[in-house]
């Protein structure tokens, strides 16, 4: 099978879709694999090391497109892209589609096959394709919690693991998957005071024995949330309900409980954000400010950290896009009910059901069309 990595376009977005290790083991597999001039340079990765493992550079992204079967990518598709996608076409990339209309009707009109990683999911209920990032984003939140809460940047001016004789930042983190796992720990390492509301007894339980000391757990409703908000410094939303978009817990009003200068990192952006305050920012201008509360919603955290970020997705990607370009995508999607479930979108159809509620359109089920 032809297959093409473009040149991500989204500002500030270094990562690319497939390392070079992974082209070479595509190529081996019997694979061609185009690769847009250029696309690996954020991440470290020259156009010759593409060439050493055998793929082939396309010296624009209208050669690249015209020529793959299967497009691997980061991001959604942008505007510019989308004249480029054509029917029967393979996209294979995060999609977020319940956080905007404009783009599934884009890729409904497109009669693409729309194959999200956010939803391609283990009988377990894991989100393979999206720990990584995950786990990257509830990191990186901590780390740029820490730096915005600096007065510098308008933030409280508190020192995330304070001193000896003084108290450390409280961090409260929304939501215990993969991202509010993973912030917990980075900053309770610093030393802050960590809160971890969730709803689910059994991931709190799991959580209290596994995380350090200084994070508390806490049952998330209405009432603790509010509570929580008048002494934090610094609050992370990381609520998901995979391929749908993602629940309001912080009010507009609620803003007014909390200390002039406290930041608040929505790593649920893409999903339309945990906050209603939230409106995606980027990289170059990654906070704004409402009612003295810093807002950091930058829509690809990763990309921030795309050498770590493009070896982290290639590992967890590779081997469902191999099973893509081995078997097709029909054949694949019979053998893995993991890759069924990351099916968003074909021949004009909404195939994954949270996004079709979220637009109050028709649903239908992949399996018509396997």
């Amino acid at each position: 099978m032809k297959i093409g990595v473009p040149k991500e376009i989204k500002t500030n977005e270094n990562r690319i879709a497939l390392a070079p290790s992974g082209a070479a083991a595509l190529v081996v597999a019997g694979h061609q694999v185009w690769v847009e001039q250029g696309a690996g340079e954020g991440s470290g990765f020259s156009d010759q090391l593409y060439l050493d493992a055998g793929a082939q550079i396309a010296p624009d992204a209208e050669m690249l497109w015209l020529q793959a079967e299967l497009i691997v990518k980061v991001k959604e598709p942008l505007r510019a892209e989308w004249p480029r996608i054509r029917p029967g076409q393979i996209l294979f990339t995060y999609f977020h589609f319940a956080a905007s209309r404009e783009l599934t009707d884009a890729h409904l009109a497109s009669g693409a096959i729309c194959i999200a990683y956010e939803t391609v999911a283990q009988p377990s209920g894991e989100l393979p394709l999206l720990t990584p990032m995950s786990e990257v984003a509830g990191r990186m939140a901590v780390q740029e919690g820490a730096k915005y809460l600096e007065k510098l940047y308008g933030g409280r001016g508190v020192l995330l693991g304070g001193v000896p004789g003084v108290a450390p930042a409280h961090v409260v983190v929304l939501g215990g998957g993969i991202v509010g796992s993973n912030a917990a720990r980075m900053a309770a390492g610093l030393g802050a005071r960590v809160t971890l509301l969730d709803v689910s007894l059994d991931r709190l339980r799991h959580l209290s024995q596994t995380l350090p000391a200084n994070v508390q757990t806490l049952y998330s409703n209405r009432h603790n949330l509010l509570e929580q908000l008048t002494s934090a410094d610094l609050i992370i939303g990381g609520v998901l309900i995979p391929g749908a978009a993602a629940p309001k817990l912080l009010r507009a009003e609620d803003l007014k409980l909390m200390q002039p200068g406290t930041v608040i990192v929505d790593v649920a952006v893409d999903q339309g954000g945990c906050f209603e305050t939230t409106r995606p920012t980027t990289h170059e201008k990654p906070v704004y400010i409402v009612d003295g509360v810093l807002h950091y919603a930058v829509a690809n955290m990763p990309g921030g950290v795309p050498r770590t970020s493009t070896l982290a997705l290639t590992n967890a990607t590779f081997p469902y896009l191999l099973q893509l370009a081995s078997k097709g995508w029909q054949q694949a999607l019979r053998d893995s009910s993991a890759l069924r479930f990351g099916l968003n979108i074909i021949d004009g159809k909404i195939t994954y059901r949270a996004v079709a509620n979220a637009f109050d359109l028709a649903y239908t089920s992949p399996e018509n069309f396997l």
